[in-house]
C-alpha cells in the first residue's frame, strides 16, 4: 500500500528526521552516480527529493508518481517534471531511460513482478537502475514514524535475487541511515556522527536503508541454429530390403 504524497512531502521537506534521511540517501546516490550530463533521470515512487542535483546538466529528468500515492508539482519554482501514473504502466518510451531511481516503489507495490518489468522495459541498453528499499535488519523498518517502516522489507540477497529474475544484474550495493529513526533533539543534533561512523563499520553495522544498483541484462542475439535433430533425415537411412515378387 502506498503512502499518501501529502505524508510523504511533510516528512522530507518539513521534518528533521526527514531533511537528514533525504541528504543521508542523496549523499550515497551522488556517490554511485556522480554525473549524469546528458542523460534521460527518471525516478519512480517518491524519488524527487534525490532528482535534484541533476536537474542542471540531465537531458531530461522526469519524476513519475504511482496513482495511489497521488502527485504534487516539483521542483518548487521551476518548471514541473512530476508525473501522475500507472504503477505498472508508465508514459515512456520502451529503451529511453539512462538512469532509473526507484524509491517508496517496490516495497508498498502490491504488483511488485509487474512494476519490474515496467522498470525494465524503459530503461536502454546499458542502462542502469537504483533500487531504495527499507533494509530488513536496520532500525528504520521496525518503526512506522517513517516511510521506510511500510511496505516489505528486504536483505540485499532477497533484493538481488528478484532483481535477477527480471533480466536485471545486481552491479553494487551498499546501505545508509545509520542514524536513529527518532524526532528527538538529541538525535538529530549527533545524526552526521551516526552516519559517519555507520559509514566506517558498514560490514558489522546495518543501515536502516538498502540500496542495489543493477543494470539492465541484454542478451546477445541468437546468429546460428542450435536445433538438436532427434531423427535421422529419411533421405539418408537405409532403404528397407524389397522381396522378389
Amino acid at each position: 500500500m502506498h503512502l499518501d504524497v501529502k505524508d510523504l512531502r511533510n516528512f522530507y521537506y518539513r521534518s528533521a528526521l526527514g531533511r537528514a534521511a533525504q541528504k543521508a540517501v542523496r549523499d550515497e546516490t551522488l556517490q554511485l552516480w556522480p554525473d549524469a550530463t546528458g542523460q534521460t533521470m527518471v525516478g519512480f515512487g517518491f524519488s524527487v527529493p534525490l532528482l535534484r542535483p541533476y536537474l542542471p546538466t540531465a537531458r531530461k529528468v522526469v519524476g513519475l508518481m504511482p496513482a495511489p500515492q497521488g502527485v504534487m508539482p516539483w521542483p518548487a519554482g521551476m518548471p514541473n517534471v512530476s508525473v501522475l501514473c500507472e504503477e505498472t504502466l508508465w508514459p515512456l518510451e520502451t529503451g529511453r531511460v539512462d538512469r532509473l531511481i526507484m524509491m517508496h516503489g517496490l516495497e508498498n507495490s502490491e504488483r511488485p513482478t509487474d512494476l519490474l518489468d515496467e522498470a525494465f522495459r524503459v530503461l536502454g541498453p546499458g542502462g542502469r537502475a537504483l533500487f531504495i528499499v527499507p533494509h530488513r535488519a536496520g532500525l528504520w523498518s521496525r518503526s512506522d514514524a517513517t516511510p521506510f517502516g511500510y511496505g516489505r522489507p528486504y536483505s540485499t540477497g532477497q533484493l538481488e535475487a528478484q532483481l535477477r529474475r527480471h533480466g536485471f544484474m545486481p552491479e553494487r550495493h551498499r546501505t545508509t541511515l545509520f542514524q536513529p529513526p527518532s524526532h528527538k533533539r538529541f538525535w538529530r543534533k549527533t545524526g552526521q556522527f551516526w552516519e559517519s561512523t555507520g559509514r566506517a563499520m558498514s560490514p558489522v553495522v546495518s543501515g536502516g536503508v538498502l540500496m542495489v544498483e543493477a543494470s539492465k541484462r541484454v542478451y546477445a542475439p541468437n546468429r546460428g541454429l542450435r536445433q538438436t535433430v532427434r531423427k535421422p533425415l529419411e533421405i539418408l537411412a537405409p532403404k528397407p530390403e524389397v522381396a522378389p515378387i
